[in-house]
């Protein structure tokens, strides 16, 4: 028994049952002699039949396992694209998730009224004051009816009739319009700074979409994977290779593959009405999908470059600096304010017979109100504009920083995983598991290999789901979707 499987010589005992496999196994004794196995070496005594039964088991589980490493990603291809046809179901790319949600996030398009209502009060900023018309009569003869005649009105009665209109000075139809205008350019850099948020949101989301799928196909691959084993232990149950001790422990194994695929499912069902919420419930079907892969996207430029980027890009820095300009509108209205107005009014009477015509102007004396308290206010807003400006200025390039080390940071993780560790988890796992079905290796270990492989991988998938949210954290501290 000693010469079934030499750990060692692993790459050489595969090949050669590979080989076995490609020629059909023609019979059960050439099968025994790939594998190193002399039928007298067996235990359980004569029953040859039983022996025949158990290799041709573990031939077929092994052949079955290389089919599906090898041909299972076309196989999953090709069936999905069949179920496409016949289904019709939606799938997005992360580009389209983007439009979707800026087309159809109602929270979004809430904040978009903001520039209409402001758009509102450019048009209220730019009226002109109304006129006012007078009218009066005085001395009817409400009380002795026989008077009312032509010669009465004409000779006793007083009519009136004015027009007043206020003449606004100091251009403050054109400050308030030029005020109301700066407002409406700040509202628009913050709603697209709104934007930026979203997109930020739904690439994350998208991002743990990813995720969900790969840890559910991986959880399926082990799943199928395991239950060979599981086949395998039951033909080597039945031909008395091993006991029901060992059978129950890894048909016990295969419930943690089993709790894991729908933990999978869960969480990809999940992600995705996460994602319908951003995109808005009824833009896309229940039944939608995502395309893509989650998959290690390299970063190129330096720190230096992206913070001068977002500088020119960000949209919440670009209201900051028109936040400048509307305090600075604030102050040439508070000044325009100040400046008197002119009331003028033209009076027409009609008084005994005579008609005469009146001009009046009136105006304030501006001895104690000069809107002093709304020029000092609105000068203390401007220097608050400035510094929020600065301070605006600060966290763009503490954003931007951050996001930058964080995707390094990522990126190291990620390369230790390529760089080796992935290969030799499965490495450890393949062996562990020719050697267990061999007899070279004991239970435990296999199951103890096969928990490491599991948590590698998933650990893997967690590590590229953690750069590309960092990616997206960078893209949002720039204020772009394109990164160089």
């Amino acid at each position: 028994m000693a010469g079934i499987v030499d750990a060692v010589n692993y790459n050489t005992s595969i090949r050669s049952s590979v080989a076995v496999l490609e020629r059909g196994v023609k019979d059960t004794d050439d099968g025994f002699s790939a594998l190193g196995l002399a039928g007298s070496s067996l235990p359980g005594g004569p029953g040859a039949q039983r022996q025949r039964t158990l290799i041709s088991t573990i031939m077929r589980a092994m052949y079955s396992r290389m089919f599906c490493r090898t041909f299972a990603p076309a196989a999953m291809l090709f069936l999905l694209v069949g179920a496409g046809i016949g289904q019709n179901t939606a799938r997005i790319t992360l580009d389209q998730a983007i439009d979707l949600a800026l087309a159809h996030n109602h929270s979004l398009k809430a904040t978009r009224t903001l520039i209409l209502q402001n758009q509102a009060q450019e048009i209220t900023a730019n009226l002109r004051p109304n006129p006012t018309l007078g009218l009066d009569t005085q001395f009817l003869p409400f009380f002795s009816p026989q008077d009312f005649s032509g010669d009465n009105l004409n000779n006793v009665q007083q009519f009136d009739i004015g027009l007043s209109y206020l003449f606004e000075r100091g251009h403050k139809r054109q400050r308030r319009l030029q005020a109301a205008r700066d407002v409406t350019a700040v509202t628009r850099a913050q709603v697209a700074d709104a934007e930026r948020t979203l997109a930020f949101n739904v690439g994350q989301q998208f991002v743990s979409v990813l995720l969900a799928e790969s840890t559910l196909q991986f959880a399926l691959e082990n799943l199928k994977g395991f239950q060979q084993t599981v086949d395998i232990g039951e033909a080597q149950l039945k031909a008395g290779y091993i006991g029901e001790g060992d059978y129950l422990k890894i048909k016990l194994q295969l419930l943690q593959f089993q709790t894991d695929v729908s933990s999978a499912r869960l969480a990809k069902k999940q992600a995705l009405v996460g994602l319908r919420g951003f995109l808005g419930y009824n833009a896309v079907p229940a039944d939608y999908d995502v395309v893509g892969e989650l998959e290690f996207q390299p970063l190129k430029g330096n720190l230096e470059d992206l913070q001068s980027r977002a500088l020119r890009e960000r949209p919440d820095f670009r209201a900051a600096e028109l936040g400048i300009t509307a305090a600075q509108s604030q102050v040439l209205l508070a000044k325009a304010n100040a400046k008197v107005d002119v009331n003028g009014t033209y009076d027409f009477s009609h008084v005994s017979g005579e008609s005469t015509a009146s001009l009046f102007a009136s105006f304030e004396l501006p001895i104690f109100n000069r809107n002093q308290g709304e020029i000092a206010r609105t000068g203390h807003a401007l220097a608050q504009a400035q510094e929020q400006q600065q301070s605006a200025s600060d966290t763009v390039l503490s954003d931007v920083a951050n996001a930058y080390e964080a995707v390094r940071s990522n990126e190291e993780v990620v390369q230790l995983y390529t760089s080796g560790y992935l290969k030799q988890a499965q490495d450890s796992r393949d062996i562990s598991e020719y050697a267990y079905k061999r007899g070279a290796a004991s239970l435990l270990d296999y199951l103890d290999a096969e928990r490491s492989y599991r948590s590698v991988q998933l650990a893997y998938r967690q590590a590229l789901a953690s750069y590309r949210t960092a990616l997206e954290q960078l893209k949002e501290a720039e204020g772009t979707r394109n990164l160089p």
